[in-house]
């Protein structure tokens, strides 16, 4: 149903006629969308650098982390949350250079499409670099820098997709990582 509307301006040298319509708003259901979010884990053959006397290690913490995105193609079916296990192996640089997740090569095609996921982003991440840094004292006992060098280092994170009636929100889990291996 539509109807005129008519608008006086007395400050103009006439009448200005405008034509106000009014229709029936359609409702239409938000776009499906799925989230993922992600947290540190440690298997238990976590390997990590043996530290020297007088070495400390710094780094290795994500500064940009780079959100996978839900598979479009499985947002209709809105299936059961899925879960990709995945080790980001990070170079000397603070780059990711390879993603593994161990039942890739047994992993259905639905499966792969999560894994591929994870592989797009987690390639996206940075890190600030792993550096193991030796201290040793001098003869007045003072300590001093010795030796600074970057290493390459893995951590394994787990992405969760899940999909909530078509709608979604992306979050992450902000925790430090325990240990660097």
């Amino acid at each position: 149903m539509a109807r005129m509307c008519t608008v006086v301006c007395p400050g103009l040298c006439g009448l200005l006629l405008v034509a106000c319509a009014t229709t029936k708003q359609e409702t239409r259901p938000p776009p499906a969308a799925g989230d993922a979010t992600w947290h540190m884990v440690q298997p238990e053959s976590t390997r990590r650098y043996e530290l020297a006397m007088g070495d400390v290690s710094s780094g290795a913490v994500p500064f940009h982390r780079v959100a996978p995105v839900y598979p479009p193609s499985l947002l209709a079916s809105c299936p059961s949350p899925v879960e990709v296990q995945a080790l980001l192996v990070v170079n000397q640089e603070g780059k990711v250079d390879d993603v593994r997740v161990v039942d890739e090569v047994t992993a259905d095609a639905e499966r792969h499409l999560y894994i591929d996921a994870v592989r797009v982003a987690a390639r996206q991440w940075d890190f600030s670099p792993l550096q193991i840094t030796h201290w040793a004292a001098d003869a007045n006992g003072e300590s001093h820098v010795v030796d600074s060098k970057s290493r390459p280092f893995s951590l394994t994170y787990a992405f969760r997709f899940e999909c909530h009636a078509g709608r979604a929100e992306v979050s992450t889990s902000d925790t430090p990582p325990a240990g660097v291996h």
